[in-house]
């Protein structure tokens, strides 16, 4: 995209996001052509970024995401702040892949916590040990109401 032609330059990607890691894509030509025709814009973002947009994922919309919805989060973000995205534009983001694929990416970024055996007085018992406030309530199927 950058280089203004639908030539497409093989790469070895070196990148944390393992199944985007395409470095000749079959429909590469293709998804140019595409991108071009419609008014459409590609970018890439660095590793560093796709963690970033991994945990604000989870912690804006509870959506625990692998590498390429990080991916997917972080070039949007980039679209919106360069203007190729309008902030009045409605957008839809697909955001497909499970976040438990590749919890490698995240080592070391959160404290490790006691894991809470499946059950629900087990989540309700660990619930309790947090100290939630007073006015904090299970819900439904135990969802924290507060």
């Amino acid at each position: 995209m950058r280089n203004g032609t639908d030539q497409i330059e093989p790469q070895r990607p070196n990148t944390i996001a393992r199944s985007l890691a395409i470095g000749n894509p079959a429909d590469g030509p293709y998804a140019s052509r595409m991108i071009r025709a419609t008014g459409g814009w590609a970018e890439d973002v660095s590793d560093v970024e796709i963690v970033a947009g991994i945990q604000e994922l989870a912690e804006t919309e509870g959506i625990f995401t692998e590498t390429a919805g990080g991916v997917t989060t972080a070039v949007t973000a980039r679209l919106y702040a360069h203007g190729r995205i309008g902030k009045d534009d409605l957008t839809v983001a697909c955001i497909t892949g499970n976040g438990l694929k590749t919890t490698d990416v995240l080592q070391g970024k959160y404290a490790d916590e006691r894991a809470v055996r499946p059950r629900m007085a087990d989540f309700e018992e660990y619930l309790k040990e947090l100290e939630l406030p007073a006015e904090a309530e299970l819900v439904g199927g135990g969802v924290y109401a507060g």
